[in-house]
């Protein structure tokens, strides 16, 4: 597909090279530009390109003009409606999506800070808002200035704004109406480009014309009317210019070091926070719009094997808690095949005209083929005529059999089920929630990100189970936020009626029914800590559908008992009441959920929560995200905290195995922070120890062993060993035992490794271009951490041999065992506050420190390591 060239032909099959959209590269092309009849390939595109993707209003994407057809099982693409030997061509050229972003005409000035896109940074260095990317000098600056992906975004930015000028925002039209009528009325005023239509409601349609002379024109008719609708038209909203690329891991981490707590810092109060929460984690416009077109494309391919059919997606991408990278969900609705193919067997074959002959039913009996072989022929299908999908593998034996798969372009990972219309009825009740109070969204959002930062969000407490414990507790308040699923049903009317699987799952589709709610707490983040710390989650069922908990067995529900799975939580599903879906946690992580509710319920009535730091410290949602932060005994409120991941070295199963911080892989793992900051970042280090004592240089054996008056918890137990019983030494991984005098003291509940750190040198900076020169000229032979050693060798030798005369930095290192999966290290800069520089080691320690521990203990990248795939940070 030639992105970004040439005429858009609209819907012609035989036209697969050319799409109804210009793609952001050479130019401001504007989609279906050109002339001549549809079937020229020009006129106004009725369905979006998705190779435009972000270019404009480009949107229902027109599948006749896309890549590569399905065709059948064993053969290539062909042109649509040809028998099983054919198929339609899939929607979008999705293989080519992302390329064609050809240089743009902007080259900046000859003082790059007279670029509107550039702002000085207070620790020094500059930043590029268009790109989102910092610069250490002026000289990398002009450098990146200069490069292709600036002067290609300036580009794509410049042809945005050209679109948006010369757009129109409509709404009022009836439901029904196609973009070809809007496309035909709107035609008076000048050629019309494009038509985007509102695919989930279809309320309102963006109509893109020409020039914007012909915009004028239509903006300056006093009336519209269409089909006796009067049309209410007005310029299209010109929207801040935010760059969002497609691709595997493109996204910029909302979560990356420093991001968040700059974001969140600069708000005002809690609750503003929240609202800038969900902007960060929430999916973009243009993440939403690639996933419709791989619905789309799906829709399309799948159509010409099971006609009929209808791919519906669900869950975390449509439910209305959608995050960064969440998985594409569908539901492949087979029910309307399986009537074509009831009828056209019926039927006469020569009278049936359905088409179902032509497809690969004709030896397939859907109604009689059992789940798994039906999985593993949809699976065929994605792999052999799906463009871009791999990784397809069926799991029938799942508790909802579904198909995985992965896009290889959007690195979007995604399920497809054929049976599971509870799961589509939750998403729907998720929205009706959603939409239902402003401040259910923040909520969730909060709770669920709490939840990750403190390792207890996962495969155990997922993300379902978090969100439905917010939606309980905000049925529990008085008055409610929310009704109750049982006080929906009553609402539902008689089209809203539903039963699946014998569950009543009827509630109103239209939020409008819904009494807006009477209650005005504006402090329901610390009350949810509050109402779950102490909360009884082994002795009831938490109950949507009642919006109270229900003791053991629920008598009030006697057809949800049987089949009902009990365990530490219980949490009833909404409609499905044999379901618990928090049957898979433990009592531990039940115990520590409680836990943590309490130590966050206490860090929220503290003036560190609800008051904005005047001294630049972590205050807010900002210290409550931080793992550890808030937990007793986490120390100054001035700390900074890195969370050090073990969860797949070899010492990590160790450490899970034995109390907390009692073992040798503790002081390993000491040993090995020790070494990054000495050898590695070349600071100047010593054991920490009371003044006046001898120092030490730090190692393993200069760790110093301090108690910290810590509450006993289930992670902090430990079987009492018989008096008299000699205490073994402990011994290191390679065998050899610990100095005497360093011995960890085993009375203590908590033992801590502490430290005394001076940076000379600013080796966070540069470490990019240093490492490609070293690789360019030494090759990439040799252990990471070893050329990492070189990096900052080389940064030091550029500074200057010696140390200067006064040390950049000062601060106080404590590590301690943060769970059974972690070390939490602390760090005190002095004096304090700290300034922008130490912010600026900070977050780059933040992420390089976590991987280099990994590679010293001969482990790879843990799952919360920073860095891509984790490698290490540049800067």
């Amino acid at each position: 597909m030639d992105v970004g060239n040439g005429p858009a032909g609209a819907s012609d099959p035989g036209a697969p090279g050319s799409g109804p959209g210009s793609g952001p590269g050479s130019g401001p092309a504007s989609p279906g530009s050109g002339s001549g009849s549809p079937g020229s390939g020009s006129g106004p595109a009725a369905a979006p390109d998705p190779g435009s993707l972000g270019s404009g209003p480009a949107a229902a994407s027109d599948p006749a003009s896309l890549g590569s057809g399905p065709g059948s099982l064993c053969s290539g693409p062909a042109s649509p409606g040809s028998g099983p030997g054919s198929g339609p061509a899939a929607p979008s050229d999705l293989a080519s999506l992302g390329s064609g972003l050809g240089s743009g005409p902007a080259s900046p000035g000859s003082d790059p800070l007279s670029d509107p896109d550039v702002e000085a940074l207070r620790r020094g260095g500059f930043r590029c808002r268009l790109c989102q990317v910092s610069a250490a000098n002026r000289p990398s600056l002009t450098e990146h200035l200069r490069g292709k992906k600036h002067r290609r975004l300036r580009s794509l930015r410049a042809e945005r704004r050209a679109q948006e000028q010369r757009s129109l925002f409509v709404s009022g039209f009836a439901r029904g109406t196609s973009a070809e009528e809007l496309s035909g009325y709107f035609g008076a005023f000048g050629e019309v480009v494009a038509v985007v239509m509102d695919k989930e409601k279809g309320a309102y349609a963006i109509v893109e014309l020409q020039d914007e002379a012909s915009r004028e024109r239509a903006l300056e008719e006093p009336q519209h009317s269409l089909a006796g609708h009067r049309l209410r038209v007005r310029p299209r909203e010109q929207k801040v210019f935010a760059y969002g690329p497609v691709g595997r891991g493109s996204h910029q981490d909302p979560l990356s070091p420093g991001r968040l707590e700059q974001t969140l810092w600069q708000a005002s109060d809690v609750d503003s926070q929240m609202s800038q929460l969900v902007g960060l984690l929430e999916l973009s416009e243009d993440e939403r719009h690639m996933r419709h077109l791989l619905v789309t494309l799906f829709q399309e391919v799948f159509t010409e094997f099971f006609p009929g059919c209808t791919i519906v997606p669900f869950g975390s991408s449509v439910n209305g808690f959608d995050i960064h990278g969440c998985d594409l969900d569908l539901l492949l609705d087979l029910e309307p095949t399986k009537s074509l193919q009831a009828s056209s067997q019926a039927a006469p074959r020569a009278g049936s005209g359905s088409g179902a002959e032509d497809s690969i039913l004709t030896d397939i009996d859907l109604a009689a083929t059992p789940v798994p072989e039906v999985l593993e022929l949809v699976a065929t299908v994605l792999r052999r005529c799906v463009p871009g999908v791999r990784r397809v593998r069926a799991v029938p034996t799942a508790r909802r059999p579904v198909v995985k798969f992965c896009h290889k372009q959007s690195g979007l990972a995604g399920d497809i089920s054929i049976d599971n219309r509870l799961a589509l009825l939750n998403t729907r009740y998720l929205q009706l929630c959603a939409e239902a109070d402003e401040r259910v969204r923040p909520l969730v959002y909060a709770v669920r990100l709490w939840a990750k930062q403190q390792g207890l969000a996962g495969p155990l407490l997922n993300n379902y189970a978090l969100t439905l414990l917010v939606l309980f507790f905000l049925q529990t308040r008085s008055p409610p936020v929310l009704p109750t699923v049982a006080q929906l049903r009553d609402m539902a009317g008689d089209e809203d009626r539903t039963v699946v699987c014998g569950w009543d799952c009827s509630f109103p589709r239209d939020v409008a029914l819904l009494e807006p709610s009477s209650n005005t707490e504006s402090s329901l983040l610390a009350e949810f800590f509050h109402t779950f710390g102490d909360f009884d989650f082994a002795g009831q069922v938490i109950s949507l559908r009642e919006g109270r908990a229900l003791p053991l067995p629920p008598p009030a529900l006697p057809e949800a008992s049987e089949g009902l799975k009990l365990g530490p939580l219980n949490l009833q599903d909404p409609f499905e009441l044999s379901h618990n879906v928090a049957a898979n946690v433990n009592e531990k992580t039940a115990s520590r959920f409680g836990r943590c509710c309490r130590d966050a319920a206490k860090y929220c009535r503290s003036l560190q929560y609800r008051q904005k730091s005047s001294k630049g410290r972590a205050w807010g949602l900002t210290r409550l995200f931080q793992p550890g932060a808030v937990e007793p005994g986490a120390g100054n409120a001035g700390a900074f905290l890195i969370n050090i991941p073990l969860g797949s070295t070899g010492g990590s199963e160790q450490l899970g195995r034995e109390p907390r911080g009692r073992g040798p892989w503790f002081w390993e793992v000491c040993a090995a922070i020790g070494f990054v900051l000495r050898d590695v970042l070349k600071c100047s280090c010593t054991a920490g120890r009371p003044p006046g004592a001898p120092s030490e240089d730090l190692g393993l054996s200069g760790a110093s062993v301090v108690s910290e008056e810590l509450p006993m918890g289930p992670d902090t137990e430990e079987e009492p060993q018989a008096v008299g019983c000699k205490r073994h030494a402990p011994e290191t991984p390679n065998g050899t035992e610990l100095p005497e005098g360093k011995r960890p003291r085993m009375n203590n509940p908590e033992e801590t490794a502490n430290w005394s750190c001076t940076v000379w040198h600013r080796v966070w900076t540069g470490r990019r271009r240093v490492r490609r020169q070293l690789q360019h000229s030494d090759g990439p032979e040799g252990h990471e951490l070893e050329l990492e050693q070189k990096v900052s060798e080389a940064i030091v030798q550029q500074e200057g041999d010696g140390h200067p005369a006064e040390p950049l930095l000062c601060f106080e290192a404590s590590a301690r065992v943060g769970g059974t999966r972690w070390v939490l290290l602390r760090l005190l800069p002095s004096p304090a506050p700290p300034g922008p520089l130490f912010r600026d080691f900070f977050h780059f320690l933040q992420s390089f420190l976590p991987i280099a521990v990994r590679r010293r203990l001969g482990g790879g990248p843990g799952p919360q390591d920073g860095g891509d795939q984790g490698q290490f940070p540049t800067s």
